[in-house]
């Protein structure tokens, strides 16, 4: 089973000639987080759509739209919603977990030595 994800709209994902576009790696975890737990059957594509949709409404009318478009915090966002819908996870224990994850360190899982060439950014 694979994410029907929509082409055009506003719930679709940024793309670049054809193929998803991530700005930062986060990102792509999200993404994949949410696609992988729709594929294991945790919820349907139709209630994360809403989900999505709701959020992106909500950004388009708020003081903000006068940032960058956040496609894939909004897309987190929904995540978070549906899941706080199932009662998988409650909002204080994302709240908890991303205050956690926000005081680690840059660069915290990606270790300089690990045998293969590229910039570290150092």
């Amino acid at each position: 089973m694979t994410a029907p994800l929509d082409i055009g709209g506003p719930a679709a994902p940024p793309r670049s000639n054809g193929e998803l576009v991530f700005a930062e790696p986060w990102e792509s975890r999200a993404f994949g987080m949410a696609v992988s737990l729709y594929e294991a059957g945790a919820f349907t594509w139709p209630r994360f759509q809403a989900a999505l949709v709701a959020r992106i409404a909500a950004w388009e009318t708020s003081a903000a739209r006068a940032e960058p478009y956040p496609y894939y915090r909004l897309w987190l966002a929904a995540l978070e919603d549906v899941l706080a819908g199932l009662r998988v996870v409650s909002p204080d224990e994302v709240s908890a977990r991303t205050r956690a994850l926000a005081r680690r360190p840059p660069g915290h899982d990606h270790r300089d030595d690990h045998g293969h060439e590229h910039p570290h950014g150092h």
